[in-house]
Order: C-alpha cells, then structure tokens, then sequence
C-alpha cells in the first residue's frame, strides 16, 4: 500500500519536475495512472494464477521484488512516458501482495477468528499508505521512490520465515481439480456472480479514492474551496479514516458475527458522505480534509470485501479470485475517469461526477443485496 499510493502523494510534484504545465500535470496524471492500474490488472491475473499454481509464500516474494526494483527505476525517470513504462512494471508487482496475504492468512487461522487475522493485515496495510503521503511531504520526490524501493526489498527478510498454507498442499497432493484456472471464474453464472458481485461493491471506493483524493485540487476549484487543496494532505486524512474504518468494521463484523450486515451499513454511510461533500460550496480546505478523512472512515468496509472474496471461493481459485477482485476494483478508476470525461462537456464537471457516482452506487447495491453471507464458512472446499 505504501508503493501503490506513493505515485498519487507525487502526482504534481514530480510531474511539474519534468517540466508540465499544470493543465498537462491533469491529463499526464490520469495517464500514468491508468497505466499502473492496467498494470495491476495484468499482474493480479499472472499473481493470482500463481498463487493457486505454486502456493501463496511465491506471490509475495515475486510481487515485492518487482515493485521494489521498479519503483527505485522510477527515481530516474526523464519522461512523461518513462514515467508511464515503470509505474505499469510496479503496476504488475503490487497486484500480488494483498491478495496472496489476506488469502494466506485466512487459510492459516481457524474460522471463528480469521476476521481478526485479516483486519490486522488491512489495517497495517493501509497505514503504509498513510506512511506514503508523509515521505511526499517530507523528502523529494526522487529521493521518495528510492527509499520505497530499499524499504521493500528489506520486507524480504520477514518473508523468509513465513510458512505456506496447509489447505493449498492439501489440494496440491490430492491434484484432483485444476488450480488457478482464471477462465473458471466466468464459466459458471452462480460463480461468475459471486466474483462480480465481489468487484461492484469495491467500485465506490476507487470512485471517491480517484475523484476526490488524487483529483483533489481539480475537485476543489469547481467546489469553490477557499485554498489550493494538497494531494498528499487529502491522503493523509483518507487515510487515517481508512485506517481507523478498518479496524472498527473488522471488531464489529466479528462481534455481529457478519459480513453482509457491515457492509450494509459502512455503503450507506459512504453515499451520504459523498452526497454531503458534493453539496458543500466555498468551504475551507480543513472542512474538505475533514469529509475525506470520513469517506475514509465509512470506506473500512474493505477490510470485509476481502475478507468476503476469499471466504467466497474453493482453495483451486481462492488466490486467483482474491488477488484479482481488490485489482479489478482499482482498475475501474480507469472507466470511472473515462465516463467523467465523457459526460464532462455536456454536463460539466461537477454533475459528471455525480452521474457517475450514483452508477457506481446504484451497481455495488445491487450486487451486495445478492452476496451470501460468508462468516465463518469453512474454507477446506474447493471449485469443481
């Protein structure tokens, strides 16, 4: 999360570096960052295949060697397409990560407390998003993605101890179905529904992540924000609110003894959190800070969305369907800002966002009044 969110927290510094003005920083930014995001689309396809292939212990010491090497190659970067090659290679090694953790974690305790398990991954997780924003603030932004790289690499030594999941060489030695068939995900509609379902309550989050956090001060002209908004500022408090939503979703979803309940609650939130921000007009940067920091805080459903994916497939396709959900849910930035563009001649920017918005609402909606409840559901099953 601390790679991921890294080029976000640099966006206008290091593009303004290379010499753009700031209406090519807006259109270069978009670009760079539908590169890594098709990137992660790629990587969470090969990473999830590979981990329900070769186990899940692989995933994570391939991934953070890609994306720690990559990102201290984008340190030396002289060009807006220099730039765009190394964040799509970073793009293919942070796919990996989250899914092959959650995945390894939920298989490695028992049922009953495995929401713990992975609220403690979420949450450090997304404070080393937070720890992004910090570095973008306090050092270059060169000097910014070489320590990220040399942090990464040094993540390697705590992998060494890590041992691989039990159920995963449990259906290695049986070898009686096919593992990591990612066209198995949309052969079958009740499966194909559930991976679906998995990806469309995620979208909403990307939609606030890449409209009103890493667009923040295109996003505050048009609200009439009295100050220029700072990109990392905005992370910074997104990311403190997501930090803090993830542990509380994850305590509560335990205490409830559910998932669907939590997330019911935390996208109602979300859209009132979102529908209040986009009626604000002349605010203070505090104020706009303020709402993404309880985007953020409404946005700890997350941590229950993964938990949910993996709890939703068989050990043959648990990686495949984990690694790949949490990718396909960044990646929709990429139709979000496309629809956003589309729309923003007619409509202008402000209304295009907000068509957008309800779409991306109207969908996770549907798709969560049809996702099972999963807590607890024993994982020792596999996909035939």
């Amino acid at each position: 999360m601390f790679d991921l969110q890294l080029f976000p927290s640099l966006r206008v510094a290091s593009l303004q570096s290379l010499g753009l003005t700031p209406e090519q920083v807006t259109d270069a930014g978009i670009s760079i960052l539908n590169w890594q995001m098709a990137g992660m689309i790629l990587g969470g396809v090969l990473w999830g295949i590979t981990g329900d292939k070769k186990g899940r212990v692989k995933v994570l010491f391939g991934s953070i060697i890609l994306y720690s090497l990559g990102s201290i190659a984008n340190a030396f970067v002289e060009s807006v397409e220099g730039y765009a090659i190394t964040r799509f290679i970073v793009g293919i090694g942070l796919a990996g990560e989250v899914g092959a953790g959650i995945t390894l974690v939920s298989e490695l305790l028992p049922k009953e407390t495995r929401g713990y398990g992975t609220m403690v991954v979420s949450v450090c997780g997304v404070a080393g998003a937070m720890g992004s924003a910090l570095l973008a603030q306090a050092v270059d932004w060169r000097s910014a993605y070489i320590i990220a790289g040399f942090v990464g690499l040094a993540l390697l030594l705590l992998r060494i101890s890590v041992n691989e999941s039990g159920l995963f060489q449990s259906v290695v030695e049986k070898g009686m179905v096919a593992r990591g068939n990612f066209l198995m995900l949309f052969t079958n509609r009740e499966r194909f529904r559930r991976y679906a379902s998995c990806i469309f309550v995620g979208v909403p989050g990307y939609f606030f992540v890449g409209v009103f956090v890493i667009f923040a001060p295109e996003v505050g002209r048009s609200l009439g924000v009295l100050g220029t908004l700072s990109v990392a500022q905005a992370f910074v408090y997104y990311v403190v609110g997501i930090t803090v939503g993830c542990f509380v979703c994850g305590l509560i979803s335990q205490a409830l003894k559910s998932r669907k309940k939590v997330l019911f609650a935390c996208m109602a939130c979300f859209a009132l959190v979102v529908g209040v921000l986009m009626a604000l007009r002349g605010i203070q940067p505090t104020t706009y800070y303020a709402m993404t920091f309880l985007g953020g805080l409404a946005l700890g459903y997350w941590v229950i969305l993964l938990t949910t994916t993996t709890e939703m497939f068989g050990t043959n396709l648990r990686s495949t369907a984990t690694a790949t959900v949490p990718n396909f849910v960044r990646a929709s930035i990429i139709p979000i800002n496309l629809l956003i563009v589309f729309l923003k001649p007619e409509h202008g920017f402000l209304m295009s966002v907000l068509i957008t918005g309800l779409l991306c609402f109207a969908l996770a909606a549907v798709a969560l009044w049809y996702m099972p409840e999963t807590y607890a559901r024993d994982l020792d099953f596999v996909e035939k």
